[in-house]
């Protein structure tokens, strides 16, 4: 197993976490080049929690496509041992599990409802924001509740495509893993050695 994560830094003020997709570029891929074979694309789910502030990946795992993200949460925040604040994620991760295992970790979820959701057990946080919701609507509650940092995630997602251009070279799903924590390593190690600073246009 590759080791990516960095040391410990302390409290984790906010996490972030975010999926996407990443094809596998195999003998499939050729034939449709070549041939203009219809075959159906394989694809692989990366899975991540970013440290918005350090731009760290905490933690990270890789799925089958047909894994839904909400089930590769408890993956991702269980070997977690600092403290967190807030967890963001989108409604894909609007569930009673997830809210709990956040809960669980100490921190607050920052998860926009489902659209026409309704309300749950008397007093629990997320009664809140559904109706916040209701009378404000998302865009109000986004701004309210400091959602706009889960872009970073996206950030951190493309950049990870572009270091290793949104393509899985190896066959085997094993070594498929092994080749995107390689990555997700490097990227840590990157962000270790400073982040590229964009330079005002004069």
């Amino acid at each position: 197993m590759v080791a990516y994560r960095q040391p410990p830094k302390g409290r984790i003020t906010d996490l972030v976490i975010d999926s996407t997709g990443l094809k596998v570029f195999g003998e499939g891929e050729w034939k449709v080049r070549k041939h203009g074979a219809e075959k159906r694309r394989v694809w692989r789910k990366l899975h991540l929690a970013v440290d918005p502030v350090s731009h760290d990946i905490v933690a990270a795992e890789v799925s089958l496509e047909n894994v839904h993200d909400a089930e590769v949460l408890p993956t991702l925040l269980n070997p977690l041992r600092r403290k967190l604040g807030r967890v963001y994620a989108d409604g894909a991760y609007d569930s009673k599990a997830s809210h709990q295992l956040i809960s669980h970790k100490g921190a607050t979820a920052c998860i926009p409802p489902r659209k026409n959701a309704g309300l749950w057990e008397k007093g629990h946080p997320r009664n809140e924001a559904v109706l916040v919701m209701r009378k404000e609507g998302l865009v109000h509650w986004k701004k309210m509740s400091g959602y706009h940092r889960r872009s970073l995630a996206e950030t951190a997602m493309y950049r990870f495509k572009q270091l290793m251009t949104g393509k899985i070279s190896l066959r085997n799903y094993n070594g498929q893993v092994g080749e995107i924590m390689a990555y997700v390593c490097a990227m840590n190690k990157l962000n270790a050695l400073g982040l590229p600073v964009r330079k005002p246009r004069v």
